[in-house]
């Protein structure tokens, strides 16, 4: 294999944070083939996409010097602390160092089984490989800060799973990083107020270097999360399992599971197959958010302040920072959406109580020439839309186009028999979100009726 790539690879995390990976190799692929490259996502990183497909790396084949290392981590799942979670199925290969200087982590997922399995076999299906990449991409057109797919191999071997025997895979995948909430926590458990130090200084150092102290540091952590969340509610996007060690530092969306974007407007819409509860429905996605945010805080305390009575008083003062910061850039985003020069939180909170009475789609409305025509009571519309006066152009802040939870369901059972044609297809779409495509209009539709989205472990 060509080694140059792999020679790019630098491992300042486990460096810094020893006591927080296991050093570990991943399963041996019998027929690896990449059967998707991010070819633009590749010149970016100043990577050969060439010299990426044959080098093996994409599915873990390193050279000598190269130490593949599984991060271990905490989480709050549904509400539940779990003390040792981890990447089951994956590694952390590396870090890249783009030519704008710019650090990014180069991760597998579906790579075997790693000490933090916790009985799983380690391995992934091509369709949940597939789905995210796809919404990495459409996130990413979107203007969302996310990890992006940079490749999706197949293996050559099938693994099972409850519909039977499907087509295994390894996603590639890059970020800034991959430090969540639960890494704090399990540092802090673990590790004590020492480990904890170590990562933060790592984390400031590479999302937060003009940080003033580690309350600082907390602070910015809070609002780049608020500002992620509030771009997530605008665009309608479900992430479906935010559980404390799916939330990054860096203010990324990760860990695209059970994930899915709205139809209908409605703030108790759940996709995911396993949240019976709603937990991670639409509209609490939010508080969702902050409450995660005051668990990192909680791991923070002993570095904010050696008083602890102290250090709780500072950091519930930043969390509480949340709403507020949330709130601005909601408020904002749907000014623009509407068009409106200035925000209006009357008249958006009059609209979202209309979108939900009328069960009118989230995407269509905002681009929708005619929005009357969405409407069953079109004298409610009527009313609302006398105080609604658009000044700015909407069509470069709304998408057209968003990965139609039925439509990305039938590219990904095409893929997983052998036809990649609807994947690439539905793959140009949504990497185009705003440009209007001839020819593609059933990708603008709404699906029909309740839909489950599932995690794909």
């Amino acid at each position: 294999m060509s080694t140059a790539i792999a020679q790019q690879l630098e491992h300042t995390y486990a460096d810094a944070v020893p006591h927080l990976v296991t050093p570990w190799t991943a399963a041996a692929a019998p027929h690896p083939n990449p059967l998707v490259v991010n070819e633009e996502l590749a010149g970016e990183l100043g990577l050969d996409p060439a010299q990426l497909r044959e080098s093996g790396l994409l599915t873990g084949t390193v050279p000598e010097g190269v130490q593949p290392v599984a991060m271990v981590y905490s989480g709050h799942q549904f509400g539940m602390y779990q003390p040792r979670l981890g990447d089951g199925r994956a590694l952390l290969l590396g870090e890249l160092v783009d030519p704008r200087g710019h650090r990014h982590d180069l991760h597998l997922k579906g790579s075997g089984r790693t000490p933090f399995a916790r009985g799983g076999d380690g391995k992934a299906a091509l369709g949940p490989m597939l789905r995210e990449y796809l919404m990495g991409e459409a996130m990413h057109a979107l203007g969302i800060p996310t990890s992006r797919g940079l490749a999706v191999s197949t293996t050559g071997e099938d693994v099972p799973r409850d519909t039977g025997l499907l087509p295994g895979a390894v996603l590639a995948r890059v970020a800034s990083s991959h430090i969540r909430v639960g890494t704090f926590q399990y540092a802090a458990a673990n590790g004590g107020p020492d480990v904890v130090r170590a990562l933060a200084d790592h984390a400031i150092a590479q999302h937060h270097p003009d940080a003033d102290g580690y309350l600082d540091f907390y602070r910015r952590v809070v609002h780049a999360q608020a500002e992620l969340i509030a771009r997530w509610m605008l665009v309608g996007f479900i992430h479906g399992v935010m559980n404390t060690d799916n939330t990054t530092i860096s203010g990324e969306t990760i860990d695209y599971g059970p994930c899915a974007f709205m139809d209908r407007y409605d703030p108790q819409t759940v996709f995911s197959s396993i949240d019976h509860a709603g937990r991670y429905a639409y509209g609490h996605q939010p508080p969702i958010a902050r409450w995660n945010l005051a668990r990192l805080g909680e791991a923070l305390l002993p570095l904010i302040d050696e008083d602890q009575d102290a250090a709780i008083e500072q950091a519930t003062a930043v969390v509480q920072e949340f709403g507020d910061v949330y709130e601005r850039h909601f408020q904002a985003g749907m000014a623009a959406k509407l068009g409106l020069r200035e925000p209006d939180p009357d008249l958006v909170a009059d609209l979202l109580a209309l979108l939900h009475a009328q069960q009118v789609d989230w995407t269509t409305f905002f681009r929708a020439p005619n929005p009357r025509d969405h409407f069953l009571d079109r004298d409610a519309y009527d009313a609302w839309a006398q105080r609604w006066h658009p000044e700015l152009d909407r069509e470069h802040v709304n998408p057209l186009y968003v990965p139609r939870n039925h439509l990305v369901d039938e590219a990904l059972t095409a893929a997983e028999r052998g036809d990649l044609g609807p994947f690439q297809e539905i793959l140009q779409v949504v990497t185009r979100p705003y440009t209007e495509q001839p020819g593609r209009e059933r990708y603008a539709e709404p699906g029909s009726g309740p839909f489950v989205t599932y995690c794909g472990t």
